[in-house]
């Protein structure tokens, strides 16, 4: 069991302009993503333009780092990092 969950959520502002560059991040680091959730809003037949998704990550801390540095490097991308560690007070 991992010592900890590390979480990424990942605003993308711009889903059709970002979603390729984001993607191609997602795919490089696939096996360090254990489990992907992709939220927007929908009104009728019309999707918002921007979006979160929240990744949670598998690996080492450095990982959860490049992935975060990668990801925010594409403009209109924000990403926050939560980490929980077992057994911390």
């Amino acid at each position: 069991m991992s010592d900890s969950h590390k979480i990424l959520a990942v605003h993308i502002t711009d889903r059709m302009k970002d979603a390729a560059a984001v993607q191609k991040v997602f795919t490089e680091f696939g096996c360090n993503i254990r489990t992907r959730v992709g939220l927007h809003d929908v009104t009728g037949d019309v999707c918002a333009p921007g979006g979160v998704v929240i990744l949670e990550l598998v690996g080492p801390t450095t990982i959860t780092g490049e992935i975060a540095g990668r990801l925010s490097a594409i403009t209109g991308v924000e990403v926050q990092k939560v980490e929980f560690v077992h057994g911390a007070a």
